[in-house]
């Protein structure tokens, strides 16, 4: 029964996740949905082996965020830079707002710990926050709109590959340390630093195309982007 349960509220976090990613991308969330429940059901099998047989909880993280990192790469077909950025930065935004709940109303992570229930609880709350978070950003536009499939400045995405890996190594680290404060500073600063590369990469790719097209001759959404 534990792991039917875990498989219902996990499928319901990772939806939340998804929707925020493709909400970045400016995707719909039903975009694919299909395919997407199918790669999160395998990834909710992962998680609970590695959590419940294997004992290796902090692995877990880092392995859904690789399973989305493919799904957007493989199946999607978002450049896999852009799609490692764009599952960080929503996986982030997620474990941000669980974080926040966390702190707020349990208070420590041994209180998710040692009562189930309350586990659940900051599931629904994070899960919901996130669902309802993604469909405002996708009513006002929010989301990258610039070409994805540009790849400039090589030595750039280098440096870029090296900092997605360093990243995805400390999120097995944090939650193998599992101190609430740390993760809340990490999510916080990791959240900041690859939102702020996004923009100022939109904002670099505007003025490029602004100084080609002209004021008048450029179009309304750069070729990567959607309705």
């Amino acid at each position: 029964m534990n792991a039917i349960w875990f498989m219902v509220f996990s499928t319901f976090e990772t939806l939340a996740i998804y929707s925020l990613i493709m909400t970045l991308l400016r995707y719909k969330t039903t975009a694919y949905i299909w395919q997407a429940l199918v790669v999160m059901i395998l990834a909710n099998i992962q998680s609970f082996i590695m959590r419940n047989e294997l004992h290796m909880d902090f692995l877990a993280p880092l392995l859904t965020v690789l399973i989305f990192v493919f799904l957007f790469a493989a199946i999607i077909k978002i450049p896999v830079i852009w799609s490692a950025i764009c599952t960080i930065i929503g996986y982030m935004l997620y474990a941000l707002i669980q974080t926040v709940y966390l702190t707020t109303i349990f208070g420590s992570i041994d209180s998710i710990q040692n009562v189930p229930s309350h586990g659940y609880i900051l599931q629904i709350l994070s899960a919901g926050t996130g669902l309802l978070l993604s469909w405002i950003m996708y009513k006002l536009g929010i989301g990258f709109r610039y070409d994805l499939e540009k790849l400039r400045f090589r030595f750039e995405h280098i440096l870029l590959i090296a900092l997605i890996v360093v990243v995805l190594v400390l999120i097995a680290i944090l939650f193998y340390l599992n101190r609430l404060w740390l993760d809340l500073l990490f999510f916080g600063i990791t959240f900041g630093i690859f939102l702020y590369y996004a923009i100022h990469t939109e904002e670099r790719d505007t003025f490029d195309r602004g100084k080609i097209s002209g004021p008048d001759g450029g179009r309304d959404q750069a070729p990567g982007s959607r309705p």
